[in-house]
């Protein structure tokens, strides 16, 4: 038990620590999506909706072969979700009531739903695949939490650390990134973690589709459970198993359901269990999966037309030359964003690219283009601009829904359009003189003109200059809704092939101002905005 402990939280901390270098972007590029490309159901279901092999998706494969070598133990050690759940468990404690015994296929039928939308062509992973799942949650919901109380530790310990002369603390500065989505997160955890009321590891052990597809390799693992002829048939060893996988004969074990923690060993007064690889010894049982198969096709069904009543939606993005889509007007994606299409089909939710945004500008969206495109990443200018020189969301991306792009590519990937609104705008309709757009745009884009009957200089956007960064929207003056907006107009998105290229080939101009070199004024994107104007 103490190993097991060992290991779960070294791989726990492993977890956090690459998602908080991702925060910090420096994170190795094959580490920082290790543990996401570790799930099985997240591998499979993504390569299936999308019809594609990917080949960083290799480690799911490692785990799936491991289940013939050591069962499940990779949901009890390795697996953060479990881990977290183990944790929840115990605080919460365990509740009187026995789980019907029907609840014991569920994971198999949430993989058939999963799996059935996939085959239409809808990836629903996010709403099941572990490690999607707990990224959110630690990524977009704990460690910025945790950053929030640090920074408001920091601001009460700072004066009393002044006055003793520790003035390191200073320049201690905490900024927490903020994301959208996060209170319904938290609530979906919250109920995962009650469900420990009616038995330990519920998730793990009812519901997970990795687990279910684990097992179906686990089922004579060459390391599993062996009863020696010194066992009594006392029976504490099945009240303690966290997975209910030692049937009512304490001689049986369900290996697909053995997580290899060893709690039944720590219980047993006769010592008479192990866990060695060899013959078996006594009778053991690995029942053969037995959910009723009409149970399997009716959920694959459901997931089919899950996916198909999707499809009936208007905003949902379909081949392009299907003409009824009805794209989202305001959505914008990140740079290296595959077309909607192919972006939907491999992007798993996992919140990754949001947490390795530096500005924190990328946020979940809930279901303004429809549920199979909820939780995906969109550009929020007015909150914070998009860094042109930035290539954290691409190089963090487990399934290549965002593509890794060079520097010199990043600043081809054009993201939209600024579009003045003449009606905010205080030159064009105040008359009033304000040059902040122009001051801020990185790519000198944006010029100042003098127009008849206006005494003052208006701004005006070179479309094919623009790179959709959004430094113009997010500094103009004009409280609520800027005078100032990046739409998807023009976006540049690429499933292969250069950027560069593409945007010579459409007729862009897309260059930076050098750092320190601006003839007007303007900024860098690391050098913050124009003097005179904060963030």
């Amino acid at each position: 038990m103490v190993v097991r402990r060992v290991v779960q939280l070294t791989s726990l901390g492993l977890f956090l620590t690459l998602l908080g270098l991702a925060a910090a972007a420096s994170a190795p590029d094959w580490a920082v999506d290790l543990f996401q490309r570790m799930d099985p159901s997240l591998a499979a279901l993504t390569m299936l909706a999308s019809q594609k092999w990917i080949w960083a998706l290799w480690p799911a494969a490692v785990v799936l072969a491991s289940g013939l070598l050591f069962g499940r133990a990779f949901c009890g050690y390795v697996c953060p979700m479990g881990t977290t759940i183990d944790g929840a468990d115990k605080i919460i404690g365990r509740g009187k009531t026995k789980p019907a015994q029907w609840l014991r296929g569920m994971g198999w039928l949430v993989l058939a739903f999963l799996g059935g939308a996939a085959l239409a062509g809808v990836s629903l992973v996010f709403l099941a695949a572990p490690l999607s799942l707990i990224t959110r949650l630690y990524g977009l919901v704990a460690l910025p939490a945790a950053e929030l109380l640090g920074g408001a530790a920091v601001d009460i310990v700072r004066p009393v650390a002044d006055d003793l002369g520790l003035n390191w603390l200073a320049f201690w500065q905490i900024n927490a990134p903020r994301f959208d989505t996060v209170w319904f997160v938290a609530g979906v955890f919250a109920a995962i973690f009650a469900l420990a009321r009616l038995a330990p590891r519920f998730w793990c052990r009812y519901l997970c589709p990795s687990g279910a597809m684990l097992a179906l390799f686990a089922a004579k693992p060459l390391i599993r459970r062996r009863v020696s002829d010194q066992c009594t048939g006392c029976g504490k060893c099945r009240r303690a198993c966290p997975m209910g996988a030692i049937e009512q004969n304490p001689l049986l074990t369900n290996h697909r359901d053995c997580l290899l923690c060893r709690t039944c060993a720590s219980v047993c007064p006769e010592n008479a269990i192990s866990f060695l690889p060899g013959p078996i010894a006594l009778p053991t049982k690995a029942p053969a999966f037995s959910p009723i198969r009409r149970q399997l096709l009716l959920s694959g069904v459901g997931g089919a037309s899950t996916a198909v009543l999707a499809y009936g939606g208007l905003q949902l993005p379909r081949a392009a030359s299907d003409k009824t889509t009805l794209p989202t007007p305001m959505l914008l994606r990140p740079p290296g964003a595959l077309p909607e299409h192919d972006l939907l089909k491999l992007c798993v939710r996992c919140g990754l690219c949001m947490s390795a945004c530096p500005t924190n500008t990328l946020q979940p969206i809930w279901f303004e283009a429809g549920l199979t495109a909820a939780f995906s990443p969109t550009i929020t200018p007015r909150l914070a601009p998009c860094d042109p020189r930035c290539t954290a969301c691409g190089q963090s991306c487990p399934t290549g829904a965002i593509r890794p792009l060079t520097l010199g590519e990043r600043v081809w990937a054009k993201t939209g359009t600024a579009v003045v609104d003449r009606q905010r705008c205080l030159a064009w309709n105040q008359h009033k003189k304000c040059v902040v757009c122009d001051e801020v745009c990185p790519y000198d884009a944006i010029s100042l003109v003098q127009q008849p009957g206006i005494p003052v200089s208006v701004p005006l956007v070179d479309a094919d200059k623009c790179g959709g960064c959004g430094f113009c929207e997010k500094f103009c003056p004009v409280r609520n809704k800027a005078a100032i907006v990046v739409n998807p107009l023009g976006e540049l998105r690429l499933d292969h092939g250069s950027y560069a290229q593409n945007g010579v080939m459409r007729g862009l101009n897309l260059h930076l101002v050098p750092p320190g070199g601006q003839s007007h004024g303007h900024v860098s994107p690391t050098n913050g905005p124009a003097p005179g104007f904060t963030d």
